[in-house]
């Protein structure tokens, strides 16, 4: 086992602690009831948990984190990692919105692994027909550099609902 998996392990350890599950209790209360979320920009998983909330060049480091221990994908589908709470179509926005760049690649090609993620949180039918579909709208969903992450999430989740052959069940 390399020694960035042991210590990814060794956080995931630290974060089922009581202390840390406390401390995760009062974000969730706090993401209920106040203004902030319970994670930055980067989204949901083990960057979440180790660097916060805080807004920056730190979010990238977050954002590194979740993609080189896939703690994002797996928090999402499992509910940990900063990722409780969801439902099926919230935890498909959450999904979209923590992985866009991603998204954007893979949906220009019509195939890949957010793509193939994608399909099973939002419980759709056939990995290879959800990125056929996202394919042909990749200009509705990107028509632009500037286009904010909730344009294109909402875009993204509302091609998907709208594709009754899909058969996505978690989307809303």
């Amino acid at each position: 086992m390399s020694e960035a998996r042991i210590a990814a392990c060794a956080l995931m350890v630290l974060a089922a602690s009581p202390a840390v599950a406390q401390s995760e209790a009062e974000k969730t209360q706090k993401a209920v009831t106040g203004k902030t979320g319970r994670y930055g920009d980067a989204g949901c998983g083990l960057g979440s948990m180790a660097f916060g909330t805080d807004q920056g060049a730190v979010q990238i480091l977050a954002a590194t984190t979740n993609s080189l221990f896939g703690t994002q994908t797996f928090g999402i589908t499992s509910g940990t990692s900063n990722c409780h709470g969801l439902s099926g179509a919230q935890a498909s926005r959450v999904f979209v919105e923590a992985n866009r760049e991603a998204l954007a690649k893979d949906i220009s090609r019509g195939s890949g692994e957010t793509i193939g993620t994608l399909t099973w949180i939002a419980g759709c039918n056939d990995s290879h027909a959800v990125g056929v579909t996202l394919q042909k709208s990749f200009k509705a969903i990107f028509p632009d550099e500037k286009v904010g992450n909730e344009a294109v999430t909402a875009t993204i989740l509302q091609t998907l609902k709208s594709e009754k052959s899909l058969g996505c069940q978690n989307i809303g």
